[in-house]
């Protein structure tokens, strides 16, 4: 049984109203999401929920890419990338930007006459994504190329 579970009710610090103390919810939250200190912990039990960790949130942020790709709406477009964004995946968008074969893929070329422009991206055709600095995904772009 719990340690939170087993105290006895302390009329200084209980809550009359019912209410779970914060205290004690954290430890609640703690002992339900394995998160609460074990004495039993070993480094390979906190290498096995580390990698467990990060294997789920590759899989969530490709399915977030997968459902990115789908959607219809602007709007949750937009909310899927701030959502990402907010873990580190970062939309790329070159636009403008020198084409660099490294980290973009050519989906196309527009002839231009200025030779400023020969080798720049001139639209994103597909977004690509970068967890932080590391590219998920190249874009795909269009290139302006001179005639």
């Amino acid at each position: 049984m719990p340690a939170w579970f087993r105290r006895e009710p302390d009329a200084d610090t209980d809550d009359p109203t019912g209410q779970i103390p914060a205290v004690h919810m954290a430890q609640i939250i703690e002992e339900a999401d394995g998160t609460a200190e074990s004495p039993d912990a070993s480094d390979a039990d906190v290498e096995t929920v580390l990698t467990r960790a990060l294997a789920d949130r590759q899989a969530l942020i490709q399915l977030c890419l997968y459902a990115l790709d789908r959607a219809r709406s602007g709007g949750v477009v937009e909310r899927i990338e701030q959502g990402l964004a907010g873990i580190g995946v970062t939309a790329v968008r070159p636009d403008g930007q020198r084409f660099d074969p490294s980290c973009h893929e050519a989906g196309g070329a527009v002839l231009t006459d200025d030779p400023a422009l020969d080798g720049v991206v001139a639209e994103t055709e597909v977004v690509g994504f970068a967890d932080h600095e590391q590219l998920l995904r190249a874009p795909v772009v269009t290139v302006y190329t001179k005639r």
